[in-house]
């Protein structure tokens, strides 16, 4: 696994992105996190700098596991976490198997089970792949993360994100087999016994995940804060930096 480590400090903390799988989606959180913490980034297994053929029979737990050998490999015993979307699944399974390597985390949109609307978001996605193939797959995409007025506003910006896309597209038997990975995962019956101090963070308009699926993580964790923004999407991360930083820098400084 190809990762980097930025930033001082005593403790660390691991980035996890969504199915997209890019590093780059923390951006805007790295400056904030690389003040206070060594910040541990890659691109999950299967993407980007990772990229390659995943197994048949590909798991949120696999993913967990590319996770421990980053953090093996940089020398890290235990770490914050910090997930987005599926990226917030690998942290409840890091934690429901590993507690002891976590200290906090902060999960962005994430969920205990896949809600049915999410479902229907997912068929969607695949019938557009399977219609029309991956260039319409990757355009589609910010639809599903931002809201309108942000692709609006940064249109170019947009249209530069989804030729990046299309350009370094992850494959679609991989695709597949992450989106197999979220939909297939279900900590419900574990959340009771996961007792590493957790963040949920959601935005109300998110289209792709109700904030509801957050709340009901948030309630089902036994040591948790819930955080909601009232706007920004699934990304709100991307959109809305500032408020989001502040709340998760005061979590993870508690």
């Amino acid at each position: 696994m190809n990762f980097e480590v930025t930033g001082s400090g005593e403790a660390a903390i691991v980035l996890s992105a969504g199915l997209g799988g890019a590093a780059a989606f923390w951006a805007p959180q790295r400056a904030t996190l690389e003040k206070h913490f060594r910040v541990v980034a890659f691109d999950q297994r299967g993407t980007g700098r990772n990229a390659g053929p995943l197994p048949d029979g590909y798991t949120i737990g696999h993913m967990a596991d590319d996770v421990l050998e980053v953090m093996g490999q940089a020398g890290i015993a235990r770490a914050h976490f910090l997930g987005h979307a599926l990226g917030g699944l690998v942290g409840l399974e890091l934690a429901r198997r590993h507690s002891e390597r976590l200290s906090r985390m902060v999960l962005v949109n994430a969920w205990a089970k896949a809600d049915r609307h999410s479902e229907r978001c997912f068929d969607i996605r695949i019938g557009i792949l399977h219609a029309q193939g991956p260039d319409a797959y990757v355009a589609a995409q910010p639809l599903f993360l931002h809201t309108a007025p942000y692709m609006s506003q940064n249109f170019e910006r947009i249209s530069a994100e989804v030729a990046h896309g299309v350009a370094h597209f992850q494959g679609e038997e991989n695709l597949l087999k992450r989106i197999g990975a979220l939909r297939a995962f279900d900590a419900r019956a574990d959340l009771a016994e996961i007792m590493v101090p957790t963040l949920v963070a959601a935005s109300r308009d998110d289209l792709l995940v109700p904030w509801t699926a957050s709340q009901a993580l948030a309630e089902g964790l036994p040591v948790s804060e819930l955080w909601i923004t009232p706007e920004g999407g699934h990304a709100f991360s991307v959109e809305q930096p500032e408020p989001f930083n502040r709340a998760m820098l005061d979590f993870l400084l508690a």
